[in-house]
């Protein structure tokens, strides 16, 4: 006899599934990521019909093994804004393409799905603000930072991988210099053939993301410059590509975006 639940959960992706079905995969806490069939969702007015990436949903799902099915599907929040921009859209696909790397099928995940649910809310809500790109980008980058860390692959920020010292960036200091070696972590001094170099004030902006809020100065802007967030996705990028194995398509596509925004502006 089949089984019937109820799960409230994230859809990351919405595909085709055989000629009238669709194949949702979510992120849930109790079981991660999974994958459930939606009969008849793309047939003309299915009352199943209202599945897209993006929604926080109440599902009834039955079945014991193997592909479960949808029977009912209740849109508890829906983050329709994040296409709005191109920027917010990126940033958010980031998170989906980060979470299907790093968790696994019916893995639970207690804490994973109220973090992603704090840095979409924060994407979709600049919206109802003048939108600014860099907020954007900033948050696509400390959304990053957040799930690694949960996911067991924080960047080891505080201390020198050659020394053991802490990482203490000087402000103010401009010949010291911080390397960022991918394979290794982060150290002190110019080290040949690193990835990246990091000024003081750069280290510090990359270690305060580790926060739970973005860092803003007092009159209410972003900390940090645009060439310097573009630095620190690359610091993101790269250690992805080297620890996980893989290329967050996503985040190039933010890149490109906010270097366009600049030739467009010019």
């Amino acid at each position: 006899m089949s089984l019937t639940h109820r799960i409230k959960a994230l859809s990351l992706k919405v595909g085709p599934l055989g000629e009238n079905d669709r194949l949702l995969t979510i992120l849930s806490e109790e079981n991660g990521i999974s994958r459930l069939a939606i009969p008849g969702a793309r047939k003309p007015k299915s009352r199943l019909g209202a599945s897209s990436p993006f929604n926080f949903l109440d599902l009834h799902i039955v079945g014991k093994k193997n592909l479960k099915r949808v029977t009912q599907i209740k849109i508890l929040k829906s983050y329709g804004n994040l296409g709005k921009h191109l920027e917010t859209l990126s940033a958010a696909q980031a998170i989906s393409e980060l979470i299907m790397i790093m968790v696994g099928n019916e893995d639970p995940q207690k804490d994973l799905l109220k973090l992603v649910l704090i840095h979409l809310n924060r994407l979709d809500n600049l919206h109802k603000i003048e939108f600014d790109p860099l907020q954007a980008l900033a948050i696509s980058v400390q959304s990053c930072i957040h799930l690694l860390a949960v996911g067991g692959y924080c960047l080891p920020l505080q201390k020198c991988c050659h020394s053991g010292s802490k990482l203490i960036p000087p402000i103010g200091e401009w010949s010291w210099k911080c390397s960022f070696i991918p394979e290794e972590g982060f150290a002190i001094g110019a080290i040949p053939n690193a990835s990246i170099e990091l000024n003081p004030s750069e280290l510090a902006l990359l270690q305060r993301l580790l926060q739970e809020k973005l860092p803003f100065h007092s009159n209410g802007k972003l900390l940090g410059p645009k060439n310097v967030w573009l630095k620190l996705l690359k610091v993101v990028e790269v250690w992805i590509e080297t620890n996980l194995q893989r290329r967050i398509t996503s985040l190039q596509m933010m890149r490109e975006v906010i270097i366009s925004n600049d030739l467009i502006s010019k």
